[in-house]
């Protein structure tokens, strides 16, 4: 088994590494003048069962296509299985056509890489979970569910809480974090006004007095995670929320949004490198990817990590 990594995140790659015991491979993986990638590996991988570890993170396109060559060099270097590990799968908000006339980005971008030469995916918290039926390769698809239910746990947060899905696609999620915590579940009711934009309509469950555990997969401006707040602190939830998201992809007016008077703590995993932590909390989802690694190499289940 062989680990490699592009520029994405290689502190998140490092720590995998670790975990399993092994050296990440060497490979040189740079730019030329024009911005082409240039990727090259730095020793043999033939039949090799190897891991790419590298999530489709701002720059989005830079880091696909460091994923695209990786597999393109690994095919043609007669590696014997070649495995993306995705962390964050970028374009995955564009998994249905909203209006006419545009594409199905999360398809497409599923074609590429399965077209590259990827065996199978392995993921976390996918934005719409149908995107695994997008490949025709196998795709694990791990949660980071567990991982804030633990976080509740240990912070000895659960007093007087209740878990907030921020919409109906995180329902699912947020079900599964109140059965772990034996909480009980609210959830918002919103519409879309644009392509970023959302208005949180109302307050589905009872809020009042208790303390909001809202957790979502992304934050990309915070804007749907600051007028949650505001819609819970005016159905009589505490103004305490402790905001949990798998991806902070922060972009924008992020930071200023959640830094809400109304946002207690902001937990986050690693899935993709921050520049600045600016008081959040970090998880890091290394062990969890460096289990599902070892279960796929050595032919073990993935079910029990999710």
């Amino acid at each position: 088994m062989k680990l490699f990594t592009g520029n994405a995140n290689r502190a998140l790659a490092e720590k995998v590494a670790g975990y399993l015991g092994l050296p990440l491979g060497e490979s040189l993986v740079q730019r030329f003048p024009d911005g082409e990638v240039r990727l090259q590996l730095g020793e043999s991988v033939r039949g090799n069962d190897v891991y790419v570890i590298q999530p489709t993170a701002p720059p989005v396109n830079d880091n696909l296509m460091e994923l695209l060559v990786y597999a393109d060099a690994l095919r043609r270097s007669s590696a014997g299985r070649i495995n993306a590990v995705v962390p964050y799968f970028g374009y995955a908000r564009q998994d249905k056509q909203s209006v006419g006339r545009e594409p199905i980005s999360a398809k497409l971008v599923a074609d590429l890489i399965e077209r590259a030469g990827y065996d199978r995916i392995i993921t976390i918290d996918l934005h719409a979970p149908q995107i695994q039926g997008f490949f025709n390769i196998p795709v694990d698809h791990l949660r980071a569910v567990r991982l804030f239910a633990e976080y509740v746990e240990r912070e000895g947060l659960k007093d007087d809480a209740v878990v907030v899905s921020p919409d109906a696609g995180r329902a699912e999620e947020a079900r599964r974090l109140s059965n772990l915590l034996g909480l009980p579940m609210a959830m918002l009711a919103k519409r879309r006004t644009g392509p970023t934009e959302t208005e949180v309509t109302y307050v589905i469950g009872d809020v009042a007095d208790k303390k909001p555990l809202i957790v979502d997969d992304i934050v990309s401006t915070g804007g749907t995670i600051r007028r949650g707040v505001d819609a819970l602190v005016e159905a009589g939830a505490k103004p305490q929320a402790l905001v949990m998201a798998t991806h902070p992809v922060l972009v924008g007016p992020a930071r200023s949004n959640l830094s809400h008077i109304g946002i207690e703590r902001v937990v986050f995993t690693d899935t993709i490198a921050l520049d600045s932590k600016d008081g959040y909390t970090i998880l890091s989802t290394a062990p969890l990817l460096a289990q599902a690694v070892r279960a796929v190499h050595t032919h073990q289940s993935v079910s029990a990590l999710i």
